[in-house]
């Protein structure tokens, strides 16, 4: 009779203990796990309680602990920064790291964002959008509404810090731990932020760069499967260069949320805000998780 067990979810601090308090006790469980990564892996609403996120929802066929250096707003290009992620890369690497049994990361779409973000007075090949006069009238895709050039330099910015990230794993004992990242589901450009302080992220950039809105989701689901083929291009480009790891890219593209009202301002569809997953939503990613992550452990 199989058991399944929600996995346990730390901050970092209490891998090594605060105070009096001595190391975590990992050996009460059957798996220790590391994460990194953005608001899919910590607070993605104002307040927290809104929603969830996917190490919340995760459950698993051995009881696991994963130690999570999440937080809301951050890019790929900062989780291995050796100035900001101390913390992150002293558990990673280095002679008091631990040897983990798995490494989940959730990168990639913060970096999309921030480039989407950039006006329509930046030079073209620095911004992924293009003006209404670089493109046709009436554009025959949603590719028609995105910058070539833009898109390479795109490609090199997250080519250049995921071989940072692998090259800070490879520095230490968790060299070859399987690590797992994922693409991101297609979502709807709306008017929905997380509160008062944060978002929405990409209908104001839509909005910048007049881009019709009967065609703002087409355009993010093209970002979204550009992105997607992005990641598992760095993947097999890696796997090929060292074929004794284990790199695997998740697909919650296909974990079946349903999309948003593009004209709800509130929660709609499996969204609890423009980019952020109801707590069903994320139920339904974290299953996504599971169907690859525990044959691995």
């Amino acid at each position: 009779m199989s058991t399944d067990f929600r996995a346990q979810v730390v901050a970092p601090a209490a891998a090594y203990g605060q105070g009096d308090t001595g190391l975590f006790p990992f050996d009460l469980f059957d798996r220790q796990c590391l994460a990194q990564g953005d608001s899919w892996f910590s607070i993605g609403s104002i307040p927290p309680g809104l929603t969830s996120n996917v190490l919340a929802e995760l459950w698993l066929s051995h009881a696991a602990v994963i130690v999570n250096c999440a937080r809301p707003g951050k890019t790929l290009a900062h989780m291995a920064d050796t100035l900001s992620e101390t913390m992150f890369l002293r558990l990673l690497r280095g002679p008091s790291s631990f040897r983990w049994d798995a490494i989940l990361l959730s990168g990639g779409g913060n970096d999309l964002i921030d480039a989407a973000s950039v006006g329509p007075d930046a030079p073209r090949d620095r911004r992924l959008l293009l003006r209404a006069d670089e493109r046709a009238a009436l554009p025959a895709d949603a590719a028609g509404y995105l910058s070539g050039d833009g898109w390479h330099t795109f490609e090199q910015h997250l080519g250049e810090v995921f071989a940072h990230f692998i090259d800070e794993r490879a520095s230490g004992q968790n060299w070859h731990t399987p690590t797992l990242l994922h693409n991101y589901a297609p979502l709807v450009p709306r008017a929905a932020g997380a509160g008062l302080i944060s978002g929405p992220w990409l209908q104001p950039a839509f909005a910048a760069f007049d881009i019709p809105l009967g065609d703002w989701g087409s355009v993010s689901a093209e970002l979204m499967r550009r992105l997607d083929r992005l990641l598992r291009q760095l993947v097999d480009a890696h796997r090929a260069a060292d074929p004794a790891d284990t790199l695997v890219v998740v697909d919650t593209q296909a974990a079946g949320l349903v999309l948003a009202d593009p004209t709800a301002d509130g929660v709609s569809g499996d969204w609890q805000n423009e980019i952020h997953p109801t707590r069903e939503g994320y139920r339904k990613l974290a299953a996504a998780w599971r169907a690859v992550l525990d044959p691995l452990l």
